[in-house]
């Protein structure tokens, strides 16, 4: 069976008063349960520009958690992802006609990961990301859809270019302001020591992936890991929120292949 140990960490950083990350996470309550529904993990960043950052984040990430433990046991996740993500895309929209939040424009980024078997189903809007940390490396999985990386995969600015832009923080996909959004989506194989890093711009602004890679490859348990990685970032600037969540692979389950004999109909 499937077998992980996770921990996360946030911090409101040297500047902000208030803290528009979310983190969340849905943790099965019993091997069955992991076999039919499987883990998920969050993280959401309310977008600087937008009034109201904190409530499009944490709405996003409980609308996820929610339809993600009530989806039909045994759903394809590569398909369910995407359509939780609109969801919570919906629900982070219909707050701005809300009274209570006099109608205010509100955004937020979004990385989600659910793992189930041996598989890990990443979708994505914004530039929260998702690392792997493999055999001492770490890979970026998830694609920013910032305005810098387009310009970026077009040729027209370098990467370097690209990191020390001022409009590096432009999106060009967030939730909540249109009604639909299209979520990318990746579908990893996991092994045992695979390490998956799901974090805000507060983190990857400041770390390199080598830096990274090296904080988590140590023998500490996920949480005190999450911990120390949120620290640095806010040690080398601090000036936005950041959030981490840690999830380390212990062990996996294959899928079972269908069973010979009958032909299936």
């Amino acid at each position: 069976m499937l077998d992980l140990e996770f921990g996360q960490a946030s911090d409101f950083g040297k500047i902000r008063k208030n803290n528009e990350d979310a983190m969340g996470s849905y943790i099965p309550a019993s091997p069955e349960q992991a076999l039919s529904h499987g883990y998920l993990f969050a993280v959401a960043d309310g977008v600087g520009g937008y009034d109201l950052g904190e409530v499009a984040s944490n709405t996003a990430i409980s609308v996820l958690i929610e339809e993600f433990a009530k989806a039909n046991p045994g759903a394809r996740l590569n398909s369910l992802m995407p359509r939780l993500v609109q969801l919570a895309n919906v629900a982070v929209h219909d707050c701005t006609l809300a009274r209570q939040y006099n109608i205010k424009s509100m955004a937020t980024t979004l990385v989600a990961c659910a793992l189930r078997y041996n598989k890990a189903y990443i979708s994505h809007v914004g530039d929260s990301r998702c690392y792997l940390v493999r055999s001492g490396s770490a890979r970026q999985i998830t694609d920013d859809h910032t305005w810098v990386n387009q310009q970026r995969k077009l040729g027209i600015i370098t990467a370097a270019e690209m990191r020390e832009s001022e409009a590096r923080h432009i999106l060009i996909r967030s939730l909540g302001p249109e009604m639909f959004v299209a979520p990318d989506t990746t579908v990893l194989d996991l092994y045992p020591g695979d390490v998956l890093v799901l974090c805000t711009d507060g983190l990857h602004d400041e770390m390199s992936e080598e830096t990274i890679a090296a904080i988590v490859s140590q023998e500490k348990v996920p949480g005190e890991i999450a911990r120390e990685l949120v620290a640095k970032a806010v040690e080398i600037d601090g000036h936005d929120n950041t959030t981490v969540q840690v999830i380390r692979i212990l062990s996996v389950e294959r899928m079972s292949s269908m069973p010979r004999g009958r032909p299936y109909r």
